[in-house]
């Protein structure tokens, strides 16, 4: 492979290589597409509970959350859809260089109704309310007008794509998974808005009902994807709704324990963990489409569901079927169309896209398991520039 610049000039066979004889060789084991974590949080928080969002000051967050970019980095990831936190003002800094990082999508805050899963429900709703617009994590909006401004909101700040509650969630104490969450007209209404400035829609979603109308909505990808049968399934392969399932989040937080998750979330866990695996497994299946992202939120990486260990989501989607050819696939060729009509021209080794590159200590198409490895990437290159 041949880089020129920010571009990938030349990839196939050496002896069809053209000549650079001033250039710098660089051999490895495999070089591959730079990979994407299509769904995971620069919050900056080390407790599995996500009042720290509100109790530890902003600027000691984006600290910790800089550094679990550079980690991120280290373990081969170039992009990352942040699909709520502070990603897309971080954003600014990785692009004009201050800090090293993956190139950003940020979603900014989380839409939800009030007393949904992006909702803090023993935070009193006036306190919740009086956040700064660019503090908050999530934004609360009810009824189609206040959904369209909250849209409108996070596309003043920058965002590249919106993030929406289609469903209940785990980490969140008081609402339901399975449960729909925005009415139908709020859907459409979050997705026409979103759609007119050519941003895709991530919906967070659990359960059936607020699949399917996050479906008929057109959201372009559903993320989780828990109670996933086959009537979703086929709903999304004709559809192309991409599903970014985070098995990730799932296995690290229930085999880390309880710590500081209250019963409530804990039991959700449980049951999400027990339901999970076999809906995705059934997606893969059915054809659906499936994009890398492991909903990664922790600063420290000792802890479960931290950055830095993002690409162990690669040996969980090949335990639930895929080759680990498809799995390389759904965190390279096929993760930037989760950004739709912004997608950048990157995930594949060949002339003409971006060069955002790894190289890597082994053959990930025989044994996935090496990439889950930060030591194994020997290599990463962003733009055409080496960064490790």
């Amino acid at each position: 492979m041949v880089i020129e610049d920010a571009t990938i000039a030349y990839a196939g066979p050496v002896a069809d290589a053209p000549a650079t004889p001033d250039a710098e060789v660089v051999t490895a084991d495999t070089v591959m597409p730079g990979m994407w974590d299509c769904h995971a949080h620069l919050m900056g928080i080390d407790r599995m509970t996500l009042d720290d969002l509100y109790r530890v000051p902003e600027p000691v967050r984006a600290a910790r959350a800089t550094k679990d970019l550079e980690r991120a980095l280290h373990a081969g990831i170039t992009s990352v859809r942040d699909a709520g936190g502070m990603g897309v003002l971080l954003a600014r800094a990785v692009t004009e260089g201050s800090i090293p990082g993956p190139h950003v999508y940020g979603a900014g805050a989380i839409l939800s109704p009030t007393g949904g899963h992006a909702d803090l429900h023993d935070l009193p709703l006036e306190w919740f309310h009086d956040l700064p617009v660019r503090e908050r994590v999530g934004r609360l909006c009810d009824g189609v007008p206040d959904c369209m401004k909250a849209v409108r909101e996070q596309l003043r700040i920058g965002a590249d794509v919106i993030k929406v509650c289609a469903s209940g969630g785990v980490l969140s104490e008081r609402d339901h998974p399975i449960h729909q969450q925005f009415t139908d007209e709020e859907l459409r209404a979050i997705v026409e808005v979103a759609g007119m400035a050519e941003r895709i829609v991530m919906a967070h979603c659990h359960g059936k009902p607020g699949m399917m109308a996050a479906i008929e909505a057109g959201v372009g990808t559903i993320e989780h994807g828990t109670f996933i049968d086959e009537e979703v399934a086929d709903a999304m392969r004709e559809s192309g709704t991409i599903l970014v399932p985070t098995r990730f989040v799932v296995t690290e937080l229930t085999a880390g324990g309880q710590r500081e998750m209250s019963d409530a979330m804990w039991q959700k866990l449980l049951a999400t963990d027990a339901r999970h695996r076999d809906a995705i497994a059934l997606a893969h299946e059915r054809g659906v489409t499936i994009a890398m992202g492991t909903d990664a939120l922790m600063s420290r990486p000792e802890l479960p569901a931290a950055w830095g260990n993002n690409a162990r989501e690669l040996p969980l989607l090949v335990e639930l079927g895929m080759s680990p050819l498809e799995a390389i696939e759904a965190a390279t060729a096929t993760a930037p169309a989760t950004l739709g009509p912004r997608a950048p021209h990157t995930g594949q080794l060949a002339a003409g896209y971006d060069a955002d590159v790894i190289t890597v200590a082994g053959d990930p198409t025989e044994d996935v398991t090496v990439l889950a490895e930060p030591a194994n990437i020997t290599g990463v290159w962003i733009s055409g520039s080496a960064v490790t």
